[in-house]
């Protein structure tokens, strides 16, 4: 089951363009809701649901601007986000993807304000950005809760509301930027086959293409079509302002009435009107049959069973692994009284282990992976089924075995507890969902945008416990006609992952280019109140957890808070990849992901369904240096969850079959990523980088991964999960010494043997000079570039002055050097970033971008010639105070979500730092000085000793 609240929030990274989003509510966050668990669950036959909108304010302003206020004294910050009606379904052939290149010019300028938004949102602190889907465009920003920089960011919107200038020139330079971010789309070839999938499925109606639109389209509007477009639809009276936080409601309404109330709604605009499918488009039956197979892992019967649908489409192109997707776009609107019940069926198909299609295809091993989603929007919608095969079998065994599962439900009645596990989902994944400010707000606003009623997650709530056994099936048969389905295979043809030989520095990307002068920071200034912008760490009041050593040295962290009936658990085991060999590399993370598989008295399933029956997740991840644990729950529910996690980590059994089964699943994964060229990037910068037997260094291939046996994972185990090196952080709804107890009851007992393992860390040399390699991938349509060089760990007493210096030179796109040059001044980029990577030993300074292959020569000699600057000429004063703004700007920010207050606690023990160390951020931040970080700059950067990756398009 998918979640607004989770989309939305992958969304502020980037434009839906591959799916719908259906208003299932699932998936935890964090925040500040009040909501009583004894009310949610305080009668078995009558449930009560959460109530996200109570303490809402609804208030709409004479020019039809509707307001909805959420006041959350809690946390120190206040989100605001403000939705507008329109997406690409008021868009029409020839303008396809105008809404969301309108998006991205919001972020250009204004009349009274011509300059980069991005750089006024980084010195606000503000995290802020946009998204665009079929339906809506929304922009967001969270702020602390100083009064000015929440009227700050208010007035910001109400500007570009209106005003922005989205001429010729801010046109052509972001159209760019757009056309790479659509070949990032279809570097994926599942965007590829979705999205010839639903112009067959929506043919004539706004739903046929993709939310970023066609590139022929995307290239051919003018100035003139943007800005028509921009005054039928950015309008008071076709937006929501929400506002969710800290603050009083009686006292910002007046200055939200006063920066709004003075813009004027234009004419209303004109609603796209879906045509008639014609004629024998998607109603037409094919009579088509799949080919009959004698597949033994196919379950008797099924392969008899003729394939049926309207259309298909089949691609057969280069790719890694083959795909299946089916649309039925067969659904009503959101408002329709169905749409729980189909979320339900969804659910009921594929949430969880214990689910229909887990268990009929991935269980079996025919499947790596497998799905069902519901899509309603605001015009009809569709429901989709995705999976993929395993080696030896076929996308027609997947399909055979979907409809076999579909049509079991829609003739013999489900099990009701099924249907209770998915209802209980569906009401502690809401709450989970919407525990932190900025989902509440995503929560309203598409509630509002969409259902065009802000209450309308209650009525939703509310309906999803009334759906009854009856009521899946007779979904199940209306919706879910397989005569009216656009079937879509995709079919790879070459798969071209080879690593390519490394080239000499060459005069390509030493090209000698010179920068642009970097923008004045007083420019900034020009157009925010002078107080904001003021470098002054924010009066916290740091809570602190306590620290308590059990004695068998596990280490636990607990942290009370009563803001939601919920509690997060995040903790780390010295036991991370790093302790694999190269013969093995893999081992670390099968070994993590084999934990929930079985244990010594309960099988996957058992543990599964334990946790899916009360809404809980709990879930192992390996990385370089340890593994990490995460789990969420209702208060009420942590006795469970914390008794499956010890049951876990003293009694895992690694089944020798579930082995198996997740080893083809990682076969499949591996073959994913080495034809990703983000993902393969990475893989060989960090190979290059760090040498043979470096932590950093190993990487799973097809032969490692096949080498591990059952008995490594156990040994694995046995070695290195030990509660000496155990540390858990605990915060939530619940009393101290309760959960002192339940720890110590559960995990007491767990012993280790001899010292605890420690990784060893080999020099890391700098390289001698610039080495380049590239590597071509067929069937893509876009490049990726990673570039970097050894740097600092995280206990260099240079660590802050180099987050300084990374804020700016590549820490933030909108506003930073890099991303100021490279994609807003060249346009070379729809996204460039620099980071500093650090752990326990030594990191790298990291710049990644993508660019069409074409661009990727002048992108590299940019960021080499920026990054010659900084190190040769330091920063300025300038940008100095603007970078330690934003830094200090942002901190409260991200103490508004419990879960990254957990993960700074947890951070600070493992690191070995004082309790609570995190909370003196500001200050460090604070007392650095220019002569600091130009220090840093010319001791750490090293632009002339850098890898460089690229992995390219191949020519034809």
């Amino acid at each position: 089951m998918k979640s607004i609240v989770r989309r939305a929030g992958i969304l502020a990274l980037a434009v839906l363009i591959a799916g719908g989003m259906p208003f299932s509510l699932a998936t935890p966050r964090n925040g500040a809701i009040a909501i009583q668990i004894q009310e949610l669950r305080a009668q078995a036959q009558t449930p009560q649901p959460a109530m996200l909108t109570d303490g809402v304010r609804r208030t709409v302003l004479e020019n039809g601007l509707t307001v909805l206020t959420k006041e959350v004294p809690t946390v120190p910050a206040v989100s605001v986000h403000i939705w507008y009606r329109v997406g690409s379904r008021n868009e029409r052939p020839g303008i396809t993807g105008i809404s969301h290149q309108l998006e991205h010019l919001l972020f250009k300028g204004t009349k009274d304000r011509p300059i980069q938004f991005g750089r006024l949102f980084s010195a606000l602190g503000s995290s802020s950005n946009a998204f665009t889907s079929y339906d809506m465009t929304a922009y967001f920003g969270t702020v602390s809760s100083n009064t000015n920089k929440v009227e700050a960011l208010l007035t910001l919107e109400a500007d570009r509301m209106v005003n922005t200038v989205a001429g010729a020139e801010e046109l052509n330079s972001e159209r760019t930027v757009v056309l790479s971010e659509l070949d990032g789309y279809d570097n994926s070839p599942g965007n590829r086959l979705f999205k010839a999938i639903m112009a067959k499925a929506f043919a004539n109606t706004s739903y046929a293409w993709p939310v970023i639109g066609d590139r022929a389209d995307v290239e051919g509007y003018t100035a003139e079509q943007i800005q028509n477009y921009y005054r039928t639809y950015y309008r008071p009276d076709n937006a929501t302002l929400i506002v969710v936080g800290n603050f009083e409601t009686d006292e910002l309404l007046p200055k939200i009435k006063e920066t709004f109330g003075t813009i004027t709604a234009p004419p209303r605009p004109r609603t796209a009107k879906l045509p008639e499918k014609q004629s024998g488009t998607i109603n037409q039956v094919s009579n088509n049959r799949a080919t009959k197979t004698t597949n033994a892992n196919v379950a008797d019967g099924v392969e008899d069973q003729p394939v049926i649908y309207a259309d298909k489409v089949v691609l057969e192109e280069p790719g890694s692994i083959p795909l299946l997707r089916s649309v039925y776009p067969t659904l009503p609107p959101i408002t329709h009284p169905d749409t729980a019940a189909i979320d339900l069926l969804a659910s009921i198909l594929s949430s969880g282990r214990s689910s229909r299609l887990y268990q009929a295809l991935v269980q079996t091993g025919i499947a790596s992976g497998a799905r069902a989603s519901a899509a309603t929007m605001i015009d009809p919608g569709w429901f989709s089924f995705t999976g993929a095969p395993t080696d030896g079998n076929t996308l027609e065994d997947i399909d055979r075995l979907i409809l076999a599962e579909v049509k079991k439900i829609q003739t013999e009645p489900i099990d009701p507890a099924a249907l209770e596990r998915a209802q209980t989902q569906v009401r502690s994944s809401f709450i989970l969902s919407n525990r932190d400010i900025s989902s509440q707000a995503i929560q309203l606003g598409y509630n509002q945008t969409v259902a065009k009623d802000y209450r309308f997650s209650d009525r939703y709530l509310a309906d999803v416990e009334k759906v009854t056994v009856a009521d899946i099936q007779r979904v199940a048969n209306k919706y879910l006609d397989p005569q009216k389905r656009v079937l879509g295979l995709f079919k790879p043809t070459v798969i071209t992952a080879q690593v390519g030989n490394p080239l000499a520095a060459d005069g390509t990307i030493q090209e000698n280019r010179t920068p642009s002068e970097p923008v004045d920071p007083a420019e900034v200034a020009k157009y925010l109140p002078e107080d904001v912008l003021k470098i002054k760490a924010a009066e916290l009041n740091p809570v602190l957890p306590e620290r308590v050593i059990l004695p068998n040295s596990l280490t636990l962290l607990l942290l009370p808070d009563d803001s939601t009936p919920s509690v997060t658990i995040a903790g780390q085991i010295l036991a991370g990849t790093g302790f694999d060999s190269i013969e093995k590399a893999g081992l670390g993370a099968l070994t993590a992901q084999n934990l929930r598989n079985g244990t010594n008295t309960k099988d996957a399933l058992a543990l599964a369904a334990e946790l899916e029956n009360i809404g809980a997740s709990l879930g192992f991840s390996a990385g370089r240096e340890q593994v990490s644990i995460g789990a969420s729950m209702l208060a009420e529910d942590l006795p469970t969850v914390v008794d499956q996690l010890a049951d876990i980590l003293q009694n895992a059994s690694f089944p020798a079959d579930e082995l198996e089964l997740n080893r083809q699943r990682n076969l499949i994964g591996l073959k994913a990523e080495l034809d990703s060229p983000g993902s393969l990037a990475r893989r060989v910068f960090q190979s290059e980088l760090y040498p043979a037997g470096h932590p950093y260094h190993a990487m799973r291939t097809e032969e490692s991964i096949k080498a591990i046996a059952r008995e490594d994972l156990v040994e694995f185990y046995e070695t290195y999960y030990r509660p000496d090196t155990t540390t858990l952080v605990l915060m939530g709804d619940f009393e101290v010494e309760e959960v002192k107890q339940l720890i110590s009851d559960k995990l007491g007992n767990w012993q280790a043997k001899g010292e605890p393992p420690a990784l060893k860390y080999p020099t890391v040399e700098d390289p001698s000079e610039i080495s380049k390699q590239e590597i071509n991938l067929a069937g893509k349509t876009q490049a990726v570039t990673v570039m970097g060089h050894p740097a600092i760990d995280r206990y260099d007493p240079r660590y802050y002055t180099a987050l300084v210096l990374n804020q700016v030179l590549g820490g933030d796109t909108l506003s930073s050097r890099l991303g100021t040059e490279i994609r807003d001044r060249q346009g070379l980029t729809y996204g460039i970033y620099s980071y500093f990577q650090t752990g326990k030993g030594k990191g790298a300074f990291v710049v990644q971008m993508q660019t069409s292959g074409k661009d990727v020569d002048a992108a590299v000699a940019s960021t080499l010639a920026i990054m010659r600057d900084v190190h040769q000429n330091g920063i300025t004063q300038k940008e100095l105070d603007a970078a330690k703004a934003s830094l200090i700007n942002s901190f409260p920010v991200s103490l508004a979500n419990p879960d990254s207050i957990a993960g700074a606690i947890l951070r600070d023990q493992v690191y070995g730092f004082a309790i609570g160390d995190f909370y003196d951020f500001p200050q460090k931040i604070e007392s650095i000085t220019l002569s600091d970080v130009n220090q840093v700059a010319e001791e750490v950067l090293l632009p002339d000793q850098l890898v460089v990756v690229t992995v390219a398009p191949k020519e034809n």
